[in-house]
């Protein structure tokens, strides 16, 4: 029988608790060595409501406030809300769409007096609510088909609206939802393409000009092709386990692959992307065959997916020359290594990279960074507020940044397990997923291996609505956890 417990605050999980102010101290302190000038900044402003740094105070202030309140709400209540947030912050950001001032080229910002707020910011927590509530409920079942595309629209409509706002880079952070999904029982065939696909456009455009060797062919088209092969009988093996298909597959793709080459090379020149194409399709008409005998219907998934993967790779050139605005074009062509821009779009990792590698193993010391203190380097108390971290504490202090901070998450996912019902568990791995993907492709746009899509790191980035929304999720899933159910002697 359920046991008798004390007040909210005996139920805490005070762990996460004290991981969060940590995050939140420790991130002050990086926004007030960002903003600190040698000359002009002295160390009582640092609490100045004009200042940066006292704007930031405030809102850790107004977070803890709202914290204690969401506290105080029920879990029932929470669930029973979801839908009703989720439409009202939906048609916020739609809202928000027509009445934004142009920032940035951006649309997401709403002015309330001297306030300015994000609502793509709490949008999060209303989908993770929602998404937590309609997976919780007792007849859902993620291998419903009809239930896992009501579980996408839920996660593509807020991405949908958020890039008519001109934040893309806040729209790709709902993509961390998926993992949820994958932790509630979907098939790993969807990570496998979101994968998958990704190593298609790098392949494809990194070496989709680059001749092989001496043949009539370019690296890219020819070496994407054999990737889907190679995932699409890897999927046949791994995915349906049915031996018989796998073997015949592999023995064709490989013999009529090296046969080809062989022959193109040594013997007569020819094109040898016709023979792929070939093999594509023979792979294609046999998979369908093998459905058509009553065997393997899981064939027809990997089938649709050498089609999908085939019209995917080739709209990526049309995509990356007619749908992408040129500075999203320099960014990936600056990335994947095709362009070197570093008085451009390459300038900000650039000088990223200098302030964290003169950092050194110790760093220079709370306040004395001199990249950042010059301003060298752009939105260095937002986006690319590691980079101070890094020129002022070193290798050694960026660490134990990033320790506590997967600490956190682990925390989080721990808490997530423990829970009694698909609804607190699921909220809690969406809460997880989008801290990991804002520290993980943060982290990584600063260092310079992911692409620069404009993402905060939590507590830290310099932003009210970045810090409130993030906050917002946290104590509303320390209340969920609170409220879980464990079992005992009454």
């Amino acid at each position: 029988m359920e046991q008798k417990r004390g007040s909210i605050l005996g139920r805490i999980d005070w762990w996460t608790l004290l991981l969060y102010a940590s995050l939140a101290f420790m991130g002050w302190l990086a926004i007030c060595g960002a903003s600190y000038s040698f000359v002009e900044t002295d160390y009582l402003e640092f609490l100045n409501p004009g200042e940066r740094t006292g704007k930031q105070a405030m809102w850790m202030g107004v977070s803890v406030v709202v914290g204690m309140l969401l506290l105080c709400i029920k879990k029932h209540t929470y669930r029973n809300l979801s839908w009703l947030i989720y439409i009202a912050m939906l048609a916020l950001c739609v809202v928000t769409i027509f009445i934004a001032k142009d920032t940035k080229g951006s649309l997401s910002w709403i002015a309330i007096g001297p306030i300015k707020i994000q609502p793509a910011e709490f949008m999060k927590f209303a989908t993770a609510l929602t998404l937590a509530a309609f997976m919780g409920r007792r007849e859902f079942n993620i291998g419903n088909n009809i239930d896992l595309i009501k579980c996408m629209a839920i996660i593509m409509l807020p991405m949908v609206v958020i890039v008519g706002q001109k934040e893309t880079g806040s729209a790709l952070v709902y993509l961390a939802f998926f993992l949820v999904l994958y932790r509630e029982g979907m098939t790993g065939l969807f990570l496998l393409m979101g994968v998958s696909a990704i190593v298609y456009f790098v392949v494809g455009i990194k070496y989709g000009q680059v001749d092989f060797e001496s043949l009539p062919i370019k690296i890219g088209p020819y070496a994407v092709t054999v990737l889907i092969q190679m995932f699409s009988i890897a999927m046949v093996k791994f995915w349906c386990k049915h031996d018989r298909t796998f073997i015949t597959l592999l023995i064709v793709n490989a013999t009529v692959t090296l046969l080809s080459y062989w022959t193109a090379v040594y013997l007569i020149e020819f094109n040898i992307m016709y023979p792929q194409y070939l093999l594509l399709a023979f792979n294609f008409v046999y998979l369908l065959m093998r459905i058509r005998l009553g065997k393997e219907p899981k064939n027809l998934w990997i089938a649709l997916y050498i089609v999908g993967a085939l019209i995917f790779f080739h709209s990526c050139s049309y995509v990356m020359e007619n749908v992408l605005k040129p500075h999203q074009q320099v960014r990936i062509e600056v990335l994947l290594g095709l362009k070197e821009d570093l008085a451009g779009a390459g300038y900000n990792v650039h000088q990223s990279k200098i302030a964290i590698g003169s950092g050194g193993l110790t760093g220079k010391g709370f306040l004395n960074g001199t990249q950042t203190k010059l301003d060298y380097v752009p939105e260095q108390d937002t986006d690319f507020i590691f980079c101070t971290i890094g020129e002022e504490q070193g290798f050694m202090g960026s660490t134990f940044v990033m320790v506590v901070f997967i600490a956190f998450i682990l925390r989080l996912m721990a808490l997530a397990e423990r829970q009694d019902d698909r609804f607190g568990r699921a909220f809690g791995y969406s809460l997880a997923s989008i801290f990991f993907f804002h520290f993980a492709i943060n982290i990584g746009m600063v260092i310079g291996i992911t692409p620069v899509i404009g993402i905060p790191l939590p507590f830290f980035s310099y932003g009210g609505s970045s810090f409130l929304g993030f906050s917002i999720l946290l104590f509303t899933f320390l209340r969920i956890d609170a409220d879980r159910e464990t079992k005992g002697r009454a």
